[in-house]
């Protein structure tokens, strides 16, 4: 395709009769006819690889008015990484009929996740992007970021366009969002699941990362798509500004929960193996009996289930999957049963509010003693340390305080910092030594959650060079703890 179409079609102003092959972010990835968009981040500036993509090929180079571009078109914007989005949009084609987005600071992975089953359980060929990786029809997932980088992001939905698949939803994070990395495609849905401290380390304060979020609804989504917003009985304020700016945007507003207009939630009660759910749609007041554990999963279900019928999924066939959903990877996953009996949960949780609402969601479960095991991510927001702490010891019986991934930072001073707001826990900094210690101590009428990692199946020791990625599951270490723990009896 000519570079002259693309910037004519993006609203860009270029007069260039070259060819365009492709895209990229990394001077490393840049061949002829590429491309090539220098940005600044954080730690290093694209800008500084120009000459490198030009003499690999570049035909063209994104980048701010001021920068130095010779041997190639400059294409000036003072917000490149949106102008770049743009002309990648039109270069990255065809995607899906029907995409959705989702964002909010806890929830995003499985409302995204359980959006696809729907999907899927009603007879789409459906996929979803985002913390797991892109999981296709077939439930083969592929690692990846939150939000990938908008080439990697623009591909992969073209790619799964190509493969006939026809719904897709993705999680759109706030980095991703303030970074441009989910422009150009529509958008006919999106959720909001809810709001409370995160990523302090990456925006300047609570006012910026929500306004990073309401990106979203404000510029990203298509004109006239449907805003789903968790309204639950408990939340704060945020949720109801997010109800303005889609208002505001004249989009078409679902609020969900007990404080829901379209999907009202009436009565919530544990069962054995999830949890019976009466809703008011349309109308219509039906129970459901939703085979997963805890309030957040109720937000995250009806979320998506909110996302499927935006989508024109019949309602009969949306609350047929909801009763037939499956847990997501590393969402309150049953790891094992301990020789003891005791069950063994594995959650994501690593914020406060997150590990706050794991907590509530197995306390019903329990009539022995909630043991939690938890740690803290080093380089990260150190202001939500203490109140993680302090979420783990005013809802659980034991606390264990171990690491997470440290990073660049001594995990002690991390934990330090987590035990001033849990003075009474115990602290074990090996994480499988930790692990291994609550399920050895568990009864039969106890739960040990272990927060924090969720799916990953690494540690991750030291930054920049340093950095080493350590094999390391918290699923499966729970499992090979339990083994231990009967060849011990034994």
């Amino acid at each position: 395709m000519k570079l002259a179409q693309l910037c004519k079609a993006a609203g860009i102003a270029c007069d260039a009769d070259v060819q365009v092959t492709g895209f990229a972010i990394d001077n490393r990835k840049v061949a002829p006819g590429t491309v090539f968009g220098a940005f600044q981040g954080a730690r290093v500036n694209g800008e500084d690889f120009i000459p490198a993509a030009i003499e690999s090929g570049a035909v063209a180079v994104v980048a701010h008015p001021e920068a130095k571009v010779e041997g190639a078109l400059h294409i000036a914007d003072a917000t490149p990484r949106r102008a770049f989005a743009a002309l990648a949009a039109q270069y990255f084609t065809p995607v899906p009929e029907h995409i959705v987005a989702v964002t909010g600071t806890n929830g995003k992975t499985s409302t995204a996740e359980m959006t696809r089953q729907i999907w899927r359980m009603a007879g789409e060929r459906a996929a979803s992007i985002g913390t797991l990786g892109v999981t296709t029809p077939d439930e083969s997932v592929s690692t990846g970021l939150t939000t990938p980088d908008i080439v990697t992001f623009l591909s992969n939905l073209s790619g799964l366009a190509r493969e006939g698949v026809t719904h897709v939803a993705y999680e759109a994070s706030s980095h991703g969002l303030s970074q441009f990395r989910n422009e150009g495609v529509p958008v006919e849905a999106a959720g909001f699941t809810n709001f409370s401290r995160d990523h302090l380390d990456y925006h300047a304060d609570m006012e910026d990362y929500f306004r990073a979020k309401m990106r979203l609804f404000d510029e990203v989504v298509s004109d006239g798509a449907t805003a789903v917003i968790w309204m639950g009985a408990g939340d704060s304020g945020w949720n109801a500004r997010v109800v303005d700016h889609a208002t505001r945007r004249g989009l078409d507003v679902m609020t969900v929960g007990e404080q829901g207009e379209a999907i009202r939630l009436t009565r919530r009660e544990p069962t054995q193996l999830g949890q019976s759910l009466t809703i008011e749609h349309e109308g219509t007041s039906r129970t459901i009996n939703l085979p997963l554990i805890g309030a957040y999963q109720v937000a995250n279900a009806l979320t998506a289930a909110g996302l499927a019928l935006a989508t024109g999924i019949d309602a009969g066939q949306v609350w047929d999957g909801v009763a037939r959903l499956q847990p997501v990877r590393g969402r309150l996953e049953r790891a094992v049963i301990a020789p003891s009996g005791a069950p063994v949960y594995v959650d994501y949780a690593h914020t406060a509010d997150a590990l706050e609402a794991a907590i509530a969601a197995l306390r019903p479960h329990v009539s022995g003693r909630l043991i939690t095991v938890f740690g803290a991510g080093g380089d990260r927001d150190h202001g939500k340390r203490a109140p993680m702490g302090e979420a783990a010891a005013k809802a659980s019986d034991l606390v264990i305080v171990t690491d997470d991934n440290p990073r660049g930072e001594d995990p002690a001073d991390i934990r330090r910092q987590v035990l001033e707001g849990a003075p009474q826990a115990r602290e074990i900094g090996d994480r499988r030594e930790a692990i291994c210690a609550a399920i050895a101590e568990a009864g039969a009428d106890d739960i040990v959650l272990v927060a924090g990692k969720g799916h990953e199946t690494g540690q991750i020791i030291g930054s920049g060079e340093n950095m080493r990625v350590l094999p390391f599951d918290d699923v499966e270490v729970a499992r090979e703890c339990a083994a231990e723990t009967v060849g011990t009896a034994e």
